[in-house]
């Protein structure tokens, strides 16, 4: 079973913690591999991931050359669920004349005075561009949800405008990835208890994290909703089970790999004038 269909939202999406630490994917997974230590595995796995961010690699040019379509690449993910990480594990390889990372954190002044896609809307990928949004337009129907920002009357006018733009997106020549990268609870607490302890990872933590988690169950019923509402063929939620940093790369690079070739990529044919062109 390829990833695409592996890890596709279903129609009737519950997100449980004990989902979170599955690993499919991994090197684990292996009847052969069942007599392997941890650190073995997790070696295995680094290597499988590398592996397919070259595979990616080798298939962005295509994209680039072509200057046609666009690929637009998003993750969500609560608070220390590994978007950074699974940039960086993804992108390695790539060139960087063809990509663009956008991260969207609260929004300015100068955005709160436009609709809340406007923000969005001019981010998007340029014609054979990967674009890979860390956080996106889904924040506008999460925090706003379960801070009571906006009522429920509200929240579903936004989950139409959020469809029909996604819409307006494919139509004009846009792949669209959507993932979710689902750790459980108990991940999240170890992860935030490792910044505090660390020194070095430290500057990462911020305290309204800890406010945040205390709406855990009303966040994960924000996302199931927002899923639900939102995941359509030409924009499909993908579901990563992240508690493994290794499998959720593993995971989450499988997913864009598929995609990649399932946009038949070629390279621009070869201008006939140019033949008779002599470099002196």
């Amino acid at each position: 079973m390829q990833a695409c269909e592996l890890f596709r939202a279903g129609p009737k999406l519950k997100l449980r913690d004990a989902d979170a630490g599955r690993t499919p994917l991994s090197a684990s997974a292996r009847p052969g591999n069942k007599h392997l230590a941890a650190a073995d595995i997790k070696e295995l796995d680094k290597d499988a991931a590398r592996d397919l961010g070259q595979r990616i690699a080798m298939l962005q040019p295509m994209l680039f050359a072509e200057r046609r379509r666009r690929l637009l690449l998003i993750l969500q993910g609560t608070d220390t669920s590994g978007k950074d990480g699974a940039v960086k594990a993804l992108f390695d390889y790539v060139n960087p004349m063809g990509l663009r990372p956008v991260a969207f954190k609260a929004p300015t002044e100068i955005e709160k005075s436009h609709d809340y896609l406007w923000r969005v809307h001019k981010e998007v990928p340029q014609a054979g561009e990967i674009a890979v949004f860390n956080r996106s337009h889904y924040e506008d129907v999460l925090i706003t949800r379960v801070q009571g920002w906006i009522g429920t009357a509200e929240c579903k006018r936004r989950y139409a405008q959020i469809r029909d733009f996604e819409r307006m997106l494919a139509q004009t020549g846009t792949t669209i990835v959507k993932i979710f990268l689902h750790i459980s609870k108990t991940e999240q607490k170890e992860r935030l208890q490792e910044r505090l302890d660390d020194p070095e990872k430290q500057w990462k933590f911020d305290p309204a994290d800890l406010e945040q988690r205390e709406k855990w169950d009303d966040y994960q019923r924000a996302y199931e909703r927002a899923i639900t509402e939102t995941d359509a063929d030409h924009a499909p939620w993908y579901i990563v089970p992240a508690d493994s940093k290794p499998h959720r790369n593993i995971a989450v690079a499988s997913i864009l790999l598929e995609t990649l070739q399932g946009m038949k990529l070629k390279w621009p044919a070869p201008n006939p004038e140019l033949a008779r062109v002599r470099i002196k």
